[in-house]
């Protein structure tokens, strides 16, 4: 079975990062991601998806990712239930993320919104039965973490002028034989 979540969005708010009674590092944030199409009215939806994360990664969203920042999260999606202070049951979704990137560069991201962001990817390997963002006690967290600093990903260029066929006036010499059809 697959269980595999890949979600590019904004941060609605600044990431919350908490503590467990045993000093494990949880962060919960909700990302805004733009559905494909558009309504009747010529705007594009989002979706809001609570998600979480822990340990170190939680530290370092916290730390560097801050409302509006546009970030990239993979990991697998998670269901839960607990009982409310009414005393009803109240069933969640969220995403448990095991890897985030920040998609934005510094400059752009003060450009835009003011912002100070780091561009770089944050990783955890794994996920074991640990920690609780539930008061049933099942959630997810990672073992192990790796963080990637101050890594600048060069965008490439897919302009047209990069074309090769773009700008030629002589035919293309293409024989039946050449086709793989």
């Amino acid at each position: 079975m697959i269980n595999n979540v890949v979600l590019v969005g904004r941060l609605t708010r600044d990431a919350e990062l908490r503590y467990t009674q045993s000093n494990i590092a949880v962060a919960t944030f909700t990302l805004a991601v733009n559905r494909p199409f558009k309504n009747e009215a010529g705007e594009r939806e989002a979706d809001f998806i609570n998600c979480v994360i822990w340990r170190q990664l939680a530290e370092n969203l916290a730390n560097w990712a801050k409302k509006g920042s546009l970030i990239g999260v993979t990991g697998v999606i998670q269901t839960g239930s607990y009982d409310n202070q009414q005393g009803q049951r109240v069933y969640v979704t969220e995403v448990v993320a095991s890897n985030f990137q920040l998609l934005e560069s510094r400059n752009s991201q003060q450009n835009n919104q003011g912002h100070q962001d780091h561009h770089g990817g944050y990783q955890q390997q794994g996920y074991s039965n640990q920690g609780s963002s539930f008061q049933n006690g099942n959630s997810y967290g990672q073992q192990g973490s790796s963080f990637e600093g101050n890594t600048t990903n060069p965008v490439p260029d897919f302009t047209r002028d990069n074309n090769p066929f773009g700008r030629s006036t002589n035919p293309l010499d293409i024989s039946d034989d050449d086709l793989p059809f």
